[in-house]
């Protein structure tokens, strides 16, 4: 059966007794970010397309209080990262950079620390907590940034930016954790809203709101469990290989090119290369196809989408893996899905399938028996993005 989603209260209870144990006394402050789903346009996002992505329940948390002096002390509450569970450093007070180092997971905080945009930050002490699965695609980086973005701006306010927001932890990944990502998951950790899905175009920032509240319909995750690493050499490969075809057919980015004007460079790149431009340039068209029939509650039209995206992901990108592929194929054997398909960088991570909520149960069961792993399962809706939360 799905795994249930934990209660941000219960997230935060976790983080106050942690925090209590390492420094003796109780935060100040306590904010959450989420992570995400991406319901279609995977790979477009650092092509300048558009995604489709909703914000989730599970979240990271963070309590914390300010330091009259220039150190940081951090203590994480997941037991799957690399130890050690808590990291000291000192406020850079003289322009110098704040530098990554071991462990691997403080360096989404230095790298938030380092791109904030509002100054002088006191130092400060706090816990993080999250419920956002590592390496399951859901995007827990983004959520860790988010909610460390979110919670400096309790300590030292910037102008309020939410775009700007986004861009900073987009940085901090790029600079202190080595993964070139593009904007989706910030921006929709910071902007998501309950009952919507968000259409967000990846070169102008927009969002526009996409309903997703009929209560008929449900969206199931399924973490395949298998752990990816985005810092590997496919991810960066990928985005070479798609800089490298826009810059073959003249274009800024894969957004402006056709699928005409792809056929007639297809003999002046190798086939690799073709078969990557061809799946982001049919995966943008596909997503925004897909928000106009989530709009109109054309469910049958959004999972053949779905399906295509996931069969293009497998082919064309060459992302998939069998795991997934197995998943897919499993949740399509059962009626009453509408689609489903792989989402996040690939490679491992999770299943994402658009469903009748009557049939929830069936579809897990039948996924459980099909599947040669160990998955779980997450039964959704869109929720609300960061926030400040009450210490009450």
């Amino acid at each position: 059966m799905a795994t249930p989603v934990p209660a941000v209260r219960d997230v935060v209870t976790e983080a106050r007794r942690l925090y209590e144990q390492s420094f003796g006394s109780s935060p100040e402050v306590v904010v959450c970010a989420p992570g995400r789903v991406n319901l279609i346009g995977e790979h477009t996002d650092y092509n300048d397309g558009f995604v489709l992505p909703m914000a989730l329940a599970l979240v990271t948390v963070v309590v914390g209080s300010p330091d009259p002096s220039q150190a940081v002390t951090v203590v994480t509450a997941n037991k799957d990262v690399e130890e050690p569970r808590r990291v000291d450093f000192y406020l850079p007070n003289d322009g110098s950079t704040l530098s990554p180092g071991q462990p691997g997971w403080a360096n989404y905080v230095k790298g938030v620390v380092q791109h904030y945009r509002a100054s002088p930050l006191p130092g400060f002490k706090a816990v993080i907590a999250s419920t956002v699965p590592l390496g399951g695609g859901l995007s827990s980086s983004a959520s860790l940034e988010v909610a460390m973005y979110t919670f400096l701006q309790q300590l030292q306010p910037d102008d309020g930016d939410k775009v700007a927001k986004a861009v900073a932890c987009q940085q901090a990944e790029h600079s202190h954790a080595g993964v070139p990502c593009g904007i989706m998951d910030q921006l929709v950790s910071v902007l998501g809203q309950e009952a919507h899905a968000l259409l967000i175009d990846c070169r102008s920032m927009e969002a526009t709101l996409v309903p997703l509240s009929d209560p008929s319909v449900v969206i199931l995750i399924t973490n395949s469990n298998v752990r990816h690493k985005l810092t590997g050499s496919e991810y960066p490969t990928r985005r070479k290989q798609c800089m490298e075809a826009a810059a073959i057919l003249g274009k800024r980015s894969l957004r402006d090119a056709t699928l005409q004007e792809l056929e007639d460079a297809r003999g002046r790149m190798d086939q690799v290369t073709y078969r990557r431009a061809l799946h982001v340039i049919q995966e943008i068209q596909r997503t925004v196809q897909g928000a106009e029939a989530l709009k109109r509650g054309l469910y049958e039209e959004f999972g053949k989408l779905m399906v295509d995206s996931h069969n293009s992901l497998r082919d064309l990108y060459e992302v998939s893996c069998r795991e997934l592929d197995e998943l897919v194929s499993a949740a399509m054997e059962v009626k009453g899905v509408y689609g489903s398909r792989m989402t996040g960088g690939g490679f491992g991570g999770c299943t994402v399938t658009l469903l009748q909520a009557h049939v929830v149960d069936r579809a897990i069961l039948h996924m459980q028996e099909r599947y040669s792993g160990t998955p779980t399962f997450y039964v959704t809706t869109p929720s609300e993005g960061a926030r400040v939360l009450s210490l009450s």
